[in-house]
């Protein structure tokens, strides 16, 4: 297998926007992302509200469209794109995280997959290719739906470093999960890291051009990608194999990316990247790349919530509750993850964990995007630090009783009731 090319970059806020700019050309993105073809830009909300290494931070996506028009890539061919979970509000993330903000100065297309886009079957759209699948023809043996508009178009995922309690860490080939599997992709949970898999097949027949933008700014390790320790780390990788680039990020966040993450080994051997370290070529600040962080991982102090996920889906409740998540009774889990993650663990600990990022001069261009000098290098002046950004109170638990009811209004087993009544009525 040849090498695979991961570019790495050291930035700070006074150049990163050039920093952006470099490292996707080290990375060489323009042999990869067609000009011609339409470009969507997979933005990543792993939580509605702000926590640092969470979502994608706004000076990713800023840097990330700014290069591609320096570049010469039309603004009308470009969209960002977001997908939708019963237990994420992406419009309420992409207002938290300020990544309409950038949108909106830019001026491109906003898309959200779930709202007036056509889907359609995956057999549909990559023919035989489906009987390669790992795993995905057991768990929908029916098939599933995919985004129509993402046959023939590029697409550039912007993934944060994190670590994740299902997977061990995520990135670029976790990015694809939401966008690609619409409704009851939870059903993946047993079996996740083949999931992984089956969508980088997905991607690779149905994409013309795909490439990766990580943002290693902030970093989050523990049982993510929500409730975690916030670091800054001031790191940015690029790279057109998905899997290279995952693998980079596991070995600088202190794993052994083909021992540790199953679905880098699976993938590598499956010829669909390159997951050994030992075959990647790194290029830009190369000592950077060569960092360990010794990160503690997902599975050292697991929250309440992820150890009965854990006892769910691999342990002695798979078998007494599992079976619920797949019928009308599903969405009370999608309940209990609103209550515990947005109700309990946000206004009890993330306050405390987000107050040293805040101080930190990523935190204060957060706190502060769009009141700032700036100009092509970046931004001069990041502003003082705002506290504020994580008070808690009533808007709060108001925004945290109006999810629950999200959670389940949304759900598909409500939205598929819904359709029966219609087919019904009609």
């Amino acid at each position: 297998m040849p090498k695979a090319r991961v570019a790495i970059l050291r930035t700070k806020p006074e150049t990163v926007r050039e920093d952006y700019h470099r490292l996707m050309n080290l990375a060489r993105y323009q042999d990869h992302i067609d000009k011609s073809a339409d470009t969507g830009l997979k933005v990543n909300i792993s939580w509605h509200f702000f926590y640092p290494g969470s979502s994608t931070v706004p000076w990713q996506l800023d840097g990330v469209i700014g290069a591609m028009l320096k570049d010469g890539y039309a603004k009308d061919l470009l969209h960002a794109c977001h997908n939708r979970t019963v237990v994420i509000d992406a419009h309420l993330g992409e207002r938290e995280n300020k990544q309409l903000d950038v949108v909106q100065r830019y001026g491109i297309r906003n898309v959200h997959l779930y709202e007036g886009e056509e889907w359609i079957n995956v057999r549909d759209a990559v023919g035989d290719l489906a009987k390669k699948f790992l795993c995905l023809n057991e768990v929908f043996p029916k098939g599933f739906s995919i985004p129509k508009r993402f046959i023939g178009e590029n697409i550039v995922h912007l993934p944060t470093m994190k670590t994740h309690v299902f997977t061990t860490t995520t990135g670029a080939m976790k990015n694809a999960f939401g966008g690609l599997l619409n409704e009851h992709r939870h059903w993946t949970h047993p079996v996740i890291n083949e999931t992984l898999v089956d969508l980088l097949m997905i991607q690779k027949k149905i994409h013309r051009g795909i490439f990766a933008v990580m943002d290693g700014t902030f970093a989050g390790d523990g049982p993510g990608p929500r409730c975690m320790v916030p670091h800054v780390k001031n790191v940015i990788l690029a790279s057109d194999d998905q899997v290279a680039i995952d693998a980079v990020a596991a070995k600088l966040m202190g794993f052994d990316p083909m021992t540790d993450c199953k679905f880098v080994k699976l993938a590598h051997d499956a010829g669909l990247g390159v997951g050994d370290p030992r075959d990647i070529e790194l290029v830009g600040d190369v000592d950077a790349g060569k960092e360990n962080w010794h990160f503690d991982g997902p599975y050292k102090a697991l929250t309440f919530a992820s150890k009965n996920q854990h006892r769910i889906y691999w342990g002695p409740l798979k078998k007494p509750v599992e079976w619920s998540l797949k019928t009308w009774l599903a969405p009370w889990a999608y309940v209990a993850s609103v209550v515990y993650h947005d109700m309990f663990w946000y206004p009890r600990f993330a306050k405390e964990r987000m107050a040293p990022i805040i101080e930190s001069p990523w935190g204060k261009l957060f706190a502060n995007w769009g009141k700032v000098a700036e100009n092509e290098r970046g931004f001069s002046d990041v502003g003082a630090a705002n506290p504020a950004l994580i008070e808690i109170g009533a808007k709060h638990f108001a925004e945290g009783m109006r999810l629950i009811g999200m959670a389940v209004k949304e759900s598909p087993e409500m939205n598929a009731r819904r359709r029966r009544a219609e087919t019904r009525a009609h």
